[in-house]
């Protein structure tokens, strides 16, 4: 699905400057984006995406031995908050390589695409705030 060429297409689009309307808007024509396309905001930073998961994997297996263990309550209620204030901080990065990377396109793209991926955004910044 990805490419190893999507970070770099990715990264010379942020930098291009947008020289052209035309280059602005190439791939357009069928009203799609770079993230309908498979080239999503967080891909050059996924390796540092996938690190973070990992670790918040193992707390979830510590959470886990805690339990299994009996630990005290309260030990164990901590980390279950350093774990969600983990995953907080993965949403929120994931959230805003989405708005800087598929909302930006979207709005260069216009019209119905561009009012889906910001009500898309909305409820997800909506989901998170819950």
């Amino acid at each position: 699905m990805t490419t190893a060429s999507a970070p770099a297409a990715s990264a010379a689009h942020e930098h291009a400057g947008h020289e052209s309307a035309a280059h602005e808007h190439a791939g357009h024509e069928s009203g799609d984006t770079a993230c309908d396309r498979g080239q999503h905001g967080y891909i050059s930073d996924k390796a540092r995406y996938l690190a973070r998961l990992k670790r918040i994997e193992g707390q979830a297996r510590g959470i886990h031995r805690m339990v299994d263990e009996e630990q005290y309550c309260i030990d164990i209620l901590t980390q279950i908050s350093a774990l969600t204030s983990a995953l907080q901080g993965v949403a929120v990065g994931l959230l805003e390589d989405h708005l800087r990377h598929c909302v930006t396109d979207a709005v260069g793209v216009g019209g119905e695409v561009a009012e889906q991926k910001i009500k898309e955004a909305s409820q997800a910044i909506a989901r998170l705030v819950r």
